[in-house]
């Protein structure tokens, strides 16, 4: 049914943006009858589980900080992106994972595909795996390929297989950081900044065209705590050493498949047709089935243990504030001050709501919208227990709204701290010259155009404009300060926009406990004393008549090629870090967030 509707949606696409076009004008609601027709019969229906099935986790499947969509939107996003991959927040993966190891219908896991996943989240995946293992059901895991990545998550299976003209690449992390001072140079793009933290190395892309000393010495010790998160994990499963793992690296790391057997990384290799027998011996599957083994996916199975959870009246929620944190409203990969201080708000009103688990997944951004949600989450946390759980990335403005929480949960492959602050100022003087365009101002007091975009800024204008960057720094602090209940002092001390894993985080107090989504959902169930409660997920996926007119028009209009300026069509090996220079809204042109384009694997 889902590939006919997928089939059916391409197939009418043209005509259904025609169609549109055309009742908008006349205003009868074209968006509602095509929500009408796709939503008619769109929801799946709960899955059933057989009896020895076995549960299969592709890892391309995407484990979000977020409710994914479902139904009708599931099909129209497929259907306009060209991408089916399944997803599925990290909350639903974990407890469909440990909920099967309690379900006498499931014999075993199976692991298979590659990941895009962070550190954080393969971490829970890994111990809820783990807990899984304890019901004494196999795990299996096969690839024609694995990254370091792939390979922390897949190596703690009972039977690790690469398949047998397969490549294991296992040759350390590395960080790279993309430089655009020259190019903005080359296009007479002035640049100024203003920074407080020593290490709040954000802006420097923007104005150097190497990494500075301290960006280099936090980068070194953030990439060493969380290889060194791996080579454990990796080692315990494996029984090898970290030495040992670690001389595989600096030898280079590219092991065939008969080279990771010998190195005791994998313990088979083998085709494919060689693992299904071994999968239908779980099942207990006659092999004249062919490829038909009686299993169950993880996202269909998360639909399977959410009907059995318990019905309370009681609710823990789940907030995700996932992405760049923008002032006013958010999209997809947004954190809209506006959205989440609502949500928040909206939760602490509701008096089925006993507490709040509050996870992030952000690198920081706006100052102004940073504040905005911190005092949202303050004024929750003084009437009900909000507990945070960070994901991959929580910080800068990210952290600052974790501060103001009861209790930090944070995996030690969390990447936080970072608390600093930022200015980026950008002027179009040199380019508009070049151009024959030029600026004139008539003004009433000597600062009334600070902050234009038409020249460079004067050296006054720096010092006010640094000013303003200081005194938000120093309320950081005192924000963490309060919210960790620390001295002031000892919180700058760690704090001067450095950046940390979670482990080392935990040691400098910016973090309470190592653990998962479920242990802070545990932990927030006992500070508000529930004996029973049911978990519910906020924000729920954003409707389909919205999403309808965003790929519809939004999206397929900005790939038109008449929409791209000729800047960026010169410089579209960078467009991805350009774009995020869209997310700089903050009115007063000042940022708590992680380095632009640092890329970490």
């Amino acid at each position: 049914m889902r590939e006919f509707l997928k089939w059916m949606a391409a197939s009418a696409i043209g005509t259904v943006i025609g169609l549109v076009a055309f009742a908008g004008l006349l205003g009868v609601g074209a968006t509602g009858f095509l929500v009408y027709l796709l939503t008619t019969g769109s929801e799946d229906p709960e899955p059933e589980v057989e009896p020895s099935s076995l549960l299969v986790f592709d890892l391309s499947t995407q484990v979000r900080d977020g409710v994914p969509p479902s139904g009708a939107s599931v099909v129209l996003e497929e259907t306009l992106s060209g991408n089916s991959s399944q997803s599925i927040s990290i909350y639903q993966a974990v407890r469909a994972i440990r909920a099967a190891a309690d379900d006498d219908a499931i014999a075993g896991l199976y692991l298979y595909g590659n990941s895009g996943a962070g550190l954080a989240t393969l971490d829970e995946l890994r111990q809820a795996i783990a807990d899984f293992q304890a019901a004494d059901k196999p795990v299996i895991a096969y690839e024609v390929g694995w990254s370091e990545r792939d390979y922390f998550l897949t190596s703690i299976a009972d039977t690790v297989v690469l398949d047998s003209a397969g490549l294991l690449e296992f040759n350390g992390f590395q960080a790279e950081t993309q430089f655009l001072a020259g190019a903005f140079e080359k296009y007479g793009i002035g640049v100024q900044v203003l920074r407080a933290g020593r290490y709040k190395s954000a802006v420097e892309p923007f104005v150097r065209t190497t990494i500075s000393p301290e960006e280099r010495e936090q980068t070194q010790a953030l990439l060493g705590s969380l290889w060194q998160g791996v080579l454990t994990a990796v080692g315990e499963s494996r029984t090898q050493t970290a030495a040992d793992l670690q001389g595989l690296a600096n030898a280079g790391g590219l092991l065939m498949a008969a080279d990771a057997q010998a190195a005791g990384l994998v313990d088979e290799t083998a085709f494919y047709d060689t693992v299904l027998e071994t999968l239908q011996g779980i099942t207990g599957d006659e092999a004249s089935v062919g490829e038909d083994i009686t299993s169950i996916d993880l996202v269909a199975y998360s639909r399977v243990a959410r009907s059995r959870e318990t019905k309370s009246r009681n609710v823990i929620a789940i907030v995700y504030a996932e992405g760049e944190i923008v002032l006013g409203s958010g999209g997809e990969g947004l954190i809209g001050s506006d959205d989440l201080s609502r949500t928040l708000r909206d939760l602490r009103l509701d008096d089925a709501v006993k507490a709040v688990v509050l996870r992030i997944n952000s690198p920081g951004g706006g100052a102004t919208a940073s504040e905005q949600i911190a005092d949202a989450v303050r004024r929750l946390q003084a009437e009900k227990p909000v507990i945070v759980s960070m994901g991959n990335l929580a910080a800068s403005g990210g952290y600052m709204m974790a501060a103001a929480g009861d209790r930090i949960f944070a995996s030690a492959s969390t990447i936080t701290g970072s608390i600093g602050v930022f200015g980026l100022l950008l002027n179009l003087q040199d380019i508009g010259n070049r151009n024959g365009v030029t600026w004139d101002v008539v003004k009433t007091a000597p600062f009334a155009d600070i902050g234009t975009l038409a020249r460079p800024q004067s050296p006054q204008e720096l010092a006010l404009q640094q000013s303003v960057v200081d005194t938000l720094y120093d309320r950081f602090i005192t924000l963490v300060a309060e919210g960790r209940s620390m001295p002031a002092a000892q919180v700058d001390a760690v704090a001067q926009g450095r950046v940390w894993s979670g482990i080392d985080a935990q040691t400098a107090g910016l973090v309470d406990d190592i653990g998962g989504i479920e242990a802070a959902i545990a932990y927030a169930a006992d500070q508000a004393d529930l004996d029973t409660w049911q978990v519910k997920e906020y924000p729920q996926p954003r409707s389909l008549e919205s999403q309808i007119l965003d790929s519809l028009f939004g999206k397929i209009m900005g790939r038109l090629p008449g929409a791209r300026t000729p800047f960026l069509g010169e410089l579209a090996t960078l467009h991805t870090q350009l774009s995020l220079l869209d997310t700089l809204n903050d009115p007063h042109g000042i940022y708590m967030r992680l380095p632009f384009t640092t890329l970490m694997d």
